[in-house]
């Protein structure tokens, strides 16, 4: 059998674990060989497992909670460690917005439907004001700076080379860190079917994701390279942004699935999920259990 990882290219973890061939030793004691297959749009995660295009992924905080709202059948099997300092939310350097009240009425550019979804409709409701209704939210761009800083945008949620960039140069300055509203953590998902079956496959590829984030936290140089081949941006503030992270694998946890179903609450609340999700139901069943 083999075993297909989806990579997309803003998961750091996967993108390493698809360079190196720790996956691939991982499963061979398994009888298991290894494909990756690389996507651009991590909020599709969901429906390419129940698609059958990958057995196993990774995202942020949103997708899988978009996935169950979507009714595909995912099942958590590890997460990062928080990452306080993974992304912001940026507003004009020398802009009137000093509070997240301040961006009542105005757009903010994100990656809509990934963990900065999850970032602004919590911010926002943490202040009693709703996603949903008291600012425009629209897709981040290659010109989401520029807009920034000549004010036709109010914030701008972003992450890696990018933030790493406008805070080096003075563009912008952070109105919220990822880590003052959410944990951030990179959360990693399969198929229910995939993951009941093959439990040992599973726990070989969690092995994997924590060998390639040792590898990451060991070379921050060469990690920093592969992500500005894959991705643009500056060497160098990639590796600043990389050196950010924890690089730490953690199973998945009560505390954890109290966090997604906060997420889901409020994204259900705003609106922004289609109907309620209940996160405790995205956990691997046993074979007695079944």
């Amino acid at each position: 059998m083999t075993v297909t990882i989806g990579v997309h290219a803003n998961n750091p973890t996967l993108t390493y674990l698809s360079r190196l061939d720790h996956a691939q030793r991982a499963l061979e004691p398994l009888g298991e060989t290894v494909a990756f297959h690389h996507y651009t749009n991590g909020v599709t995660t969901g429906t390419l497992l129940s698609e059958g295009v990958f057995d196993f992924g990774g995202t942020g905080s949103t997708p899988p909670l978009s996935a169950q709202a979507d009714g595909h059948d995912i099942v958590y099997t590890a997460v990062s460690a928080p990452r306080p300092d993974h992304g912001a939310l940026l507003v004009a350097a020398d802009g009137p917005v000093h509070d997240i009240t301040g961006l009542k009425g105005g757009t903010v550019h994100l990656g809509i439907g990934s963990w900065q979804t999850h970032l602004l409709a919590k911010a926002l409701h943490t202040a009693g004001l709703s996603y949903a209704t008291d600012l425009t939210p629209a897709p981040a761009g290659p010109d989401s700076a520029r807009l920034l800083a000549d004010g036709t945008i109010t914030g701008w949620i972003t992450q890696g080379a990018d933030l790493a960039a406008a805070l080096r140069t003075g563009s912008a300055r952070v109105l919220l860190r990822s880590g003052d509203v959410i944990t951030d953590r990179s959360v990693f998902f399969a198929r229910r079917d995939f993951a009941e079956r093959r439990p040992e496959v599973v726990a070989a590829l969690v092995t994997a994701l924590q060998q390639a984030d040792d590898w990451a936290a060991a070379h921050p140089r060469e990690a920093a390279l592969i992500a500005a081949d894959g991705l643009g941006g500056d060497t160098g503030d990639w590796e600043t942004a990389l050196r950010a992270l924890p690089w730490h694998i953690e199973p998945v946890t009560e505390v954890f699935l109290a966090e997604q179903q906060e997420a889901a609450d409020i994204l259900h609340g705003a609106g922004f999920l289609p109907r309620p999700v209940t996160t405790a139901h995205a956990v691997a069943r046993t074979a007695a259990g079944r």
